[in-house]
Parts: structure tokens; sequence; C-alpha cells
């Protein structure tokens, strides 16, 4: 990964060649559509508070939990002592990109979401609250995590979501049988170059041209910039935006020619 001086010159760069957030000298309907209706969306919706709540709770839970770690690239899984508060305040989502991802579900609607990474389940939540009629797969790797994350769904009386157990290669075979068509894909459980573009190259078998993928964290690292100009240039990628912590793909035929966007948020 970059180190926090590169990221922050990086993110610098960004903000002073990205366009300004508001839709000015955007010439693409849709992407001036998008920033009007869902990323400057500033409605306090209903469950951002009840999931707030949750993440409050867990940046304050002492409790200690044995986590599985599958190790990067590594097939020998150790067991690791961990704190709840300390694991959320890196793993969960910022609220701003959880509910951005919220407010994409609500206005797109997608039927089936997938999302690689559960950790607590905050942003899962976020994107079953999007849409409750949708079905939402879940995958999480770790037992004691997926365990937290299920409280959270129960507490918040979210119905609509499955939640898969085990390393990804177990679990994505598990949710390809599951359903053959993909309307939202988050991938958010693996960030290294290889798995990044195999798990898009994956999904792909069941998308159409109305999936949405969003990707975390696409400058974290070398590999994870690789992983993001490779998707850009894949023959069905029509357009990107990049938000910098967050990259948003659209497979939509009706856009002829190839357009990549970097947006300020």
């Amino acid at each position: 990964m970059y180190s926090s001086f590169q990221l922050a010159k990086k993110y610098l760069a960004y903000q002073l060649t990205a366009s300004n957030g508001k839709g000015h000298g955007v010439h693409s309907p849709f992407v001036f559509d998008f920033i009007k209706s869902v990323l400057n969306d500033k409605k306090p919706y209903d469950c951002y508070a009840e999931i707030e709540k949750i993440r409050k709770k867990l940046l304050r839970n002492k409790k200690i939990i044995e986590v599985e770690d599958f190790g990067a690239g590594s097939s020998v899984i150790k067991t690791n002592s961990r704190v709840i508060n300390k694991m959320a305040v890196s793993s969960l989502k910022p609220k701003k990109y959880a509910q951005l991802l919220y407010r994409m579900v609500k206005y797109y609607q997608p039927k089936t979401i997938a999302e690689l990474g559960t950790s607590f389940g905050t942003t899962t939540a976020y994107l079953a609250s999007g849409h409750s009629a949708a079905r939402l797969y879940t995958l999480e790797g770790a037992t004691a995590i997926a365990a937290v994350a299920q409280q959270n769904f129960d507490i918040l009386n979210l119905k609509n979501i499955i939640l898969l157990l085990g390393s990804f290669e177990k679990t994505l075979p598990l949710l390809f049988a599951e359903t053959n068509s993909i309307g939202f894909v988050f991938i958010d459980g693996n960030h290294r170059e290889a798995p990044t573009i195999e798990y898009f190259n994956r999904f792909l078998g069941i998308a159409n041209q109305h999936t949405i993928f969003i990707f975390d964290d696409i400058h974290w690292s070398r590999g994870m910039e690789a992983a993001w100009n490779a998707i850009k240039k894949h023959e069905l990628v029509t357009l990107t935006i990049d938000l910098f912590f967050m990259g948003i793909v659209f497979l939509k035929k009706d856009f002829k020619v190839k357009q990549h966007f970097s947006i300020r948020f």
C-alpha cells in the first residue's frame, strides 16, 4: 500500500484536477443526473440514524474476538485475538461513502446486490436499506466478524440479507449458484490487483448493461491503481467515475464512446 505521504499527494492531485462535484462542465446527461440526484442528495434518510447508532456501539465495543486471517495470498489460516472497536476504526466504511452506496441503491433499484467483504455489517445495512425488495448477498471470511454483523442485521430488522461465510473461493460459487443475474456489486474484500480483476471478470458472467460495479480504495496501492486502470479499459466498460476512495463502473451500451470522469466528493 502507499504511504500516508504518497496517498496525501495523490489526493491533493485529485482535488486539483477533478470536476467540482456540482455538475458544472459535465456534458454527460447521465453523469449530471448522478451528481444532482445521488452524489449531492443531502436528505437525512430515516435509516441513517439507526445504522449510525450501530457504528457508535461498535466503536465503543471492547470485546475481544478470535478472527481467522486468511492472509494475502497465503493458504495458511492464522487466528488472532482482536478488539472489536480497534478493528471497527479501520474497517468500517466512513458514513459519507456508506450513505452514498445507500443512495445509489435507492435511486437505481437493483434487484440483486453482492458485497465482497461484510466486516461488521454497517455498509451492508446501508445497501440492504436502499431497496428492501432486493436480495443482498454479502460475503465474509471470518466467523466471529460475521456473527457480529448478523447481530447488527437482526437489531435493524433487515430481512433481505444472505450472509455467506467462508473464503471468497468457497462462497463465490455458492453465490453464482443462487443467481444468474446481478444488478449491483460492491467489491471491498481483497485490496490486490489480480483478485480484484478476477472478481470483476467473474461477475461479468452474470452482469448486464444495467449492472453497476463499485470498487473500494482504487488508489490504495500501485496494484489497486493497476486493477482500476485495467477495468476501465475492459471492452464492456463504457463509463467510470473516480471518487478517489471509490470507483464506479457502468456497462450501459447506449454510451457509444468510453467516458471517464473524476469528480470531487
